[in-house]
């Protein structure tokens, strides 16, 4: 990186030497917000119908993921916590 604004070389060099920190600063940033927006994953819009998951208690019992298409009879598990069937398809149909 070079600098000539001033004509003193130990004032170029300063300015030369900001200007380096705010690049690589820059390029912090960016590499942060690429690493959290991975992490994150996609994003949806939240609107009618596109639920993750729907829940049926009446006239019959059923919970379908509709991120991956799986579907359990066993609604009280599913509602005491037992997420693991849902999770464990989603991380294998992401890879």
């Amino acid at each position: 990186m070079t600098c000539q604004r001033e004509r003193s070389q130990q004032q170029n060099k300063e300015i030369a030497l900001e200007l380096l920190a705010a690049r690589l600063y820059e390029l912090k940033l960016r590499e942060k917000e690429q690493e959290i927006a991975k992490v994150r994953g996609e994003l949806r819009s939240i609107e009618w119908g596109s639920q993750i998951r729907s829940y049926v208690l009446q006239p019959y019992q059923l919970v379908k993921d509709h991120r991956t298409e799986i579907e359990v009879g066993n609604v009280q598990a599913v509602l005491d916590g037992e997420l693991d069937v849902f999770i464990e398809g989603y991380l294998k149909r992401k890879r």
